[in-house]
């Protein structure tokens, strides 16, 4: 039986070794296995038992000697011991023995100057199907040449010992920067292989001049390229999406001197409330060759309920990058013309759509503001105001000011205009007012890819409790759905919410000793 170099691992008497399988085989295994069930649109479909979203808390990086003065150790980057990990591995590598192992080896980054190739060892065949609908997927001769980079091994149904092996849950994902090697035990959420193969990205680019990013990023018929940040469920994915644009990627790229480049080959789309009028691109590439996760399905007809969400509000569907009708299947892009920062404000007091000059995105960007939402993260079950470091704290290992310096070095040598987006709440806060409509939010993000917001076309007002620059027009978008103080009925209430956000900006930017004083008078002025 040809192992493919597992016994390097240590795992030495596997039941079957498959590499690289196509999506049909591995859909094939998957039902076999009963790990899922086909939907009337030839989707695999399954449910990931209690772990629906990340688990933050279940996350670790080994304090090695030669990664120790590298790492911003602290509540996102918890340090596990070198003993802890060895152990952990050990028995993760036991457990394995004697079952069936699929293997993915593919890469991450399309710009082959800054490609990485990852080996990824599944115990679930649907795992490894999304993994290689995400990754960049080799050609045969690069497969027959292939060396990994980093080694990622997942095992949903080995369960730690936290009393025994010192973490948290019976859940754990430790990265292991020095021996190269990511283990992730206890949950069959697919998220955390994606996002272990992004925090690794976010260790190593920086050391080639590469701004890693969490964002996603299109690209228009003249070459225009635009990126957009933001946490998961703040609209990375949908506003991508753009009939009018090629999609580069849906979430992890790359900016180097060369111009962006997607880190993946694939999307992971939100579902919750998914509507082919809404968002038609993601809607049909829900079908053979896509896994979906925790998204109701109709036993007898198999239908979707995408607005079901009582297993979690987190459902998913991972496909290929070339189930999108207009995607760039070169992964690249030139320099970006334009930046956008998505948020989602529960308070509903951010402008809908604000410029920012370069101090001011230096400042949201360090701040990165959102409300994170519902099942995104276990245990969040409704909004809660977060301030996420990049709009990516829980992935980025180094200091978040090497980020911030990378970003700033960027669109000042690119001239690249910068928005911040509320795709949250305005006119009230969530739950006393429907979310913001999402043709509003998709014609405000066309107008600043198209230029109509430029500052020499529309008249611009200072939010003076925010001190963003607030577009007094837009096409297509009544002029009054653009100041967020018009959309209040009650305009004290609004000062009060507005003042109570603008003092918890302040409030988290006070750990940002070492910026500059200009970046921090940026900030909002009405607390």
């Amino acid at each position: 039986m040809e192992t493919f170099g597992l016994e390097k691992l240590g795992i030495i008497s596997a039941k079957a070794v498959y590499r690289n399988l196509t999506p049909a085989q591995l859909t094939e295994k998957a039902l076999e296995r009963g790990e899922g069930k086909l939907s009337n649109t030839g989707a695999l479909v399954v449910t990931t038992g209690k772990y629906t979203g990340r688990s933050p808390d279940d996350k670790f990086i080994v304090d090695s000697e030669g990664v120790h003065n590298e790492i911003a150790w602290g509540k996102v980057n918890v340090p596990i011991t070198q003993e802890k990990f060895d152990r952990i591995y050990d028995k993760m590598v036991a457990y394995l023995q004697n079952r069936e192992i699929f293997i993915f080896d593919g890469f991450a980054g399309a710009d082959p100057v800054c490609r990485k190739s990852f080996r990824i060892v599944n115990e679930l065949a649907s795992q490894n199907l999304f993994i290689h609908q995400l990754l960049i997927r080799p050609d045969a001769a690069q497969l027959a040449d292939f060396s990994e980079d980093f080694t990622i091994i997942a095992a949903p149904g080995f369960k730690c010992i936290p009393e025994i092996d010192g973490v948290n849950s019976e859940a754990a994902i430790i990265i292991d920067y020095e021996k190269r090697i990511v283990l992730i035990a206890g949950s069959q959420y697919s998220g955390e292989i994606k996002k272990s193969v992004f925090s690794v990205m976010n260790y190593l680019m920086p050391k080639q001049d590469v701004f890693p990013m969490h964002c996603s990023a299109n690209i228009g018929e003249d070459g225009d390229t635009a990126v957009f940040f933001g946490l998961s469920g703040t609209g990375k994915t949908t506003l991508s999406a753009d009939p009018n644009r090629k999609l580069i990627g849906d979430d992890e790229h790359g900016w180097s001197d060369h111009g962006v480049f997607n880190f993946e080959g694939g999307c992971y789309a939100k579902c919750i409330n998914l509507s082919q009028e809404n968002e038609p691109e993601i809607w049909n590439a829900i079908k053979f060759g896509s896994l979906v996760e925790n998204v109701v399905m109709d036993d007898e007809t198999r239908e979707f309920d995408f607005d079901d969400g009582s297993l979690t509000e987190n459902t998913r569907v991972g496909y290929p990058v070339e189930y999108i009708p207009n995607a760039e299947l070169s992964g690249q892009g030139n320099q970006p013309n334009t930046v956008i920062f998505l948020t989602a404000d529960a308070f509903g007091v951010l402008p809908p759509i604000s410029k920012l000059d370069s101090d001011a995105a230096m400042y949201h960007f360090v701040s990165g503001y959102t409300s994170k939402l519902a099942g995104t993260e276990r245990g969040v079950t409704e909004p809660q105001t977060t301030f996420s470091t990049c709009f990516g704290a829980p992935f980025l290992p180094l200091d978040p000011s090497k980020y911030a310096e990378m970003l700033g070095e960027k669109v000042a040598a690119t001239g690249a205009n910068v928005f911040l987006v509320n795709t949250g709440w305005c006119g009230g806060k969530a739950g006393d007012v429907p979310r913001m409509k999402l043709r509003l939010t998709r014609a405000m993000v066309s107008a600043a890819l198209r230029g109509d917001l430029n500052e020499d076309k529309v008249e611009y007002k200072i939010d003076p409790i925010f001190n963003v620059k607030i577009p007094q027009s837009c096409p297509d978008v009544p002029a009054d759905c653009l100041n967020p103080v018009d959309m209040w009925a009650d305009k004290a209430e609004y000062e009060k919410s507005a003042k109570s956000l603008a003092k918890k900006f302040n409030e988290n930017f006070k750990k940002y000793e070492h910026m500059p004083q200009h970046i921090v008078d940026a900030g909002p002025k009405g607390e």
